[in-house]
């Protein structure tokens, strides 16, 4: 294991929580010490819920250390039972429960004996999975499970909905966007003549799990959350999986084109190219942007890309191939799916990182002195360090990123809230060059932009004042340069001449 101070995914218990409180009427029981019980707060104070947190916490403290946890955990399973009447309550382990070795699948058998829902335990190892791994393994074992219960019933649903109709796979609660994206897909679906036969997890009940056989196909548009369940259901009913993120004019088209080509292969003539059509020209305006003196202005300007799978390899695209800029370097901290995305972004950018060290990250960012950033909330922080801005695009993210107001990133309408992240992100003209002229900057005070806060240089009173005169959106790179100059010529104080010696060193 390893000790981080920031971590991008978090522990696999918060993916399994994640999945529980996105269905409706299911509730978690997570074995735990104090501490661990932050989930309820985080879901609460992120995502704005109006509703208590569906999840208890059975306290894992000295006098269960001592006795033993079995007869309390079921006693907190049985309890929320009678209370809540829940249709299905998933125990969830913690590393605390591995550590201490305990039985819980025997603590499940016993629970099941006297609630009346269904009880499961959630079956992740805690080692080895993180939250999003956690989360799309605990909904796939959700799924099967009570397809299974449908089975044995006798009241399992495959027969085929008469038009053309789609199960929405992996919308959940603390995703990115992901509510707003559902609206969206939903919309978008409206548009082909598709209807929604379910959405899974968010807003779902356990018992409408068994109808998922009567769409058409499944449409999982993050790679994260899904993945394993849409395979389980094509291998099962033979229901085909359309996977390209709709994030983008470009990934949109691919994305509808693949729909049209799964209804045609299941006997439905559509030709959805005259709507591909008149949304791109007439409908979005990210193709015309795109087009614009705007967008122009942004040509050849280099930026960073890093987040999960989904959203980084997306924007990455967007950036290099629909608005002209340059992305030198794309990452992603899904270090277990990094094979995937290396093959989609390689064509797109200099440089390729995969990496769950944000101090790592860091240093590429200040190496590269991009333009602009996108990434996640992490980065974003790394931007205020480097006077770099940032526009987040994924996970993990502060409470500003879950916004009241409708901010799509899928289809269409995503794509225009798409351009107006990447153009608002972009340091624009010399808006900070022209505040210093007439006011408004304290320029007394240089901001140090390195990453670290120690520095090896002294700088000079006169070369502290020619550096304050250099206009603040540029003054960054200009001092790091120049002690990168003063480092490889043995220099240890900085002066005027100092500066003007590095100045012409770099050609500038």
């Amino acid at each position: 294991m390893k000790l981080a101070y920031w971590m991008y995914a978090g522990p696999a218990h918060i993916g399994t929580l994640r999945i529980a409180s996105s269905f409706t009427n299911v509730h978690a029981i997570m074995h735990a010490p104090l501490g661990d019980d932050y989930f309820n707060v985080m879901r609460s104070m992120l995502s704005r819920e109006r509703n208590f947190t569906p999840v208890t916490t059975s306290i894992v403290d000295r006098n269960v250390l001592a006795r033993g946890s079995q007869e309390k955990v079921v006693d907190n399973i049985t309890r929320k039972d009678q209370e809540e009447h829940p249709d299905l309550i998933v125990l969830t382990p913690t590393c605390t429960s591995s550590i201490l070795q305990e039985d819980l699948g025997n603590f499940v058998e016993r629970a099941r004996l006297e609630a009346q829902g269904d009880v499961i335990l959630a079956d992740v190892n805690h080692y080895r999975f993180n939250e999003l791994q956690a989360a799309d393994r605990t909904l796939h074992q959700i799924l099967e499970y009570y397809i299974a219960k449908a089975r044995k019933k006798g009241d399992l649903a495959t027969t085929k909905t008469e038009r053309p109709s789609v199960n929405i796979i992996g919308i959940s609660t603390l995703g990115f966007h992901n509510q707003h994206d559902c609206k969206e897909l939903k919309r978008l679906m409206a548009d082909l003549g598709i209807e929604v036969n379910v959405v899974m997890p968010e807003g779902a009940a356990v018992h409408d799990l068994k109808n998922l056989p009567r769409a058409w196909f499944n449409l999982v548009p993050y790679r994260e959350l899904g993945t394993l369940s849409a395979e389980f259901l094509k291998t099962e009913f033979g229901i085909p999986t359309v996977d390209i993120c709709p994030l983008g004019i470009v990934e949109t088209a691919r994305c509808i084109r693949q729909i049209q080509q799964v209804l045609k292969d299941q006997g439905h003539e559509v030709d959805y190219e005259p709507y591909i059509d008149e949304q791109t020209r007439f409908v979005s305006n990210a193709a015309w942007f795109s087009r614009s003196i705007d967008c122009q202005n942004l040509t050849g300007k280099k930026a960073v890309v890093f987040g999960d799978n989904t959203h980084a390899a997306a924007m990455t695209k967007i950036l290099a191939r629909e608005m002209g800029i340059q992305v030198v370097l794309a990452g992603t901290y899904c270090d277990h799916d990094a094979d995937w995305f290396r093959q989609e972004v390689s064509e797109y950018c200099d440089e390729v990182l995969i990496s769950t060290d944000n101090a790592e990250i860091g240093d590429a960012i200040a190496r590269l002195e991009p333009s602009a950033i996108f990434g996640t909330q992490m980065e974003r922080h790394i931007g205020k360090r480097l006077n770099i801005p940032c526009g987040v695009i994924a996970s993990p993210i502060h409470v500003q990123n879950f916004p009241v107001g409708y901010t799509p990133f899928l289809g269409y309408e995503g794509a225009n809230h798409v351009v107006d992240l990447v153009y608002n992100s972009f340091t624009l003209g010399m808006e900070d060059h022209l505040l210093e002229i007439f006011g408004g900057h304290d320029t007394k005070e240089v901001i140090t932009k390195a990453m670290t806060t120690d520095s090896e240089f002294t700088w000079s009173r006169d070369g502290m004042a020619e550096l304050n005169k250099i206009p603040g959106f540029v003054r960054g790179k200009v001092k790091r340069n120049t002690e990168k100059f003063a480092r490889n010529q043995g220099i240890g104080e900085i002066t005027a001449e100092v500066l003007y010696a590095a100045k012409e060193a770099v050609g500038a």
